[in-house]
C-alpha cells in the first residue's frame, strides 16, 4: 500500500482503541487462567489465581466481582470460581488470539519462549482485521507473495 493510500485515523480514535483493549485485557486474562486452572486442577480458587498472577487475594476478589457483574463467571464466598458460557467463549477466543500471535512471532523468527511472553501484550491490542491478516500470512504457502504485493 502506498503512503498516499494509507488511511489515517485521528489520534483520539487510536487512543480510544487502546483504552478499550486495556478494559478487556483483564477480563480475557482472568477467564483464560480460570479455564486453565479448571482443566488442570478441577477448580479455580482465588488463592490459585492470586499466586499465578502475582497479585493479592483482594485484587483477585475485586476482579472476580467485575467478572460476575459482566456475566463471565459465577462464584460464591469460599467456593470455586466457574466460567459462564460467555466466560468460556471469551477464554477460547483469548486463547486463539494468543496462539495466532505466538505462531506469527515464531514464523518471523522470534524464539518460542520470547514469543509467548510478547504475545501476552500484543494479543489484546490486535484488531480482528489484523488478526485475520496474521492468519492469512500463516496459512500462505512458503515463498508465495501476499496478494497485495502481487
Amino acid at each position: 500500500m502506498a503512503d498516499s493510500e494509507r488511511v489515517e485515523r485521528p489520534a483520539s480514535h487510536r487512543f480510544k482503541a487502546v483504552r478499550e483493549a486495556h478494559q478487556t485485557e483483564l477480563a480475557e486474562d482472568y477467564v483464560e487462567l480460570i479455564d486453565d486452572l479448571i482443566a488442570e486442577l478441577g477448580e479455580a480458587r482465588v488463592v490459585d489465581l492470586a499466586e499465578r498472577l502475582g497479585v493479592s487475594s483482594a485484587t483477585v476478589n475485586n476482579a472476580i466481582q467485575r467478572l460476575q457483574r459482566d456475566g463471565l463467571v459465577t462464584s460464591k464466598p469460599y467456593r470455586a470460581i466457574f466460567l459462564t458460557d460467555r466466560g468460556a467463549e471469551l477464554a477460547n477466543q483469548a486463547r486463539e488470539r494468543h496462539r495466532v500471535v505466538v505462531d506469527l512471532l515464531v514464523a518471523l523468527g522470534v524464539d518460542p519462549a520470547t514469543a509467548e511472553v510478547d504475545a501476552e501484550g500484543i494479543e489484546h491490542h490486535v484488531s480482528d482485521t489484523t488478526l485475520a491478516a496474521f492468519r492469512a500470512f500463516l496459512t500462505r504457502p512458503p515463498g508465495k507473495p501476499d496478494a497485495s504485493n502481487a
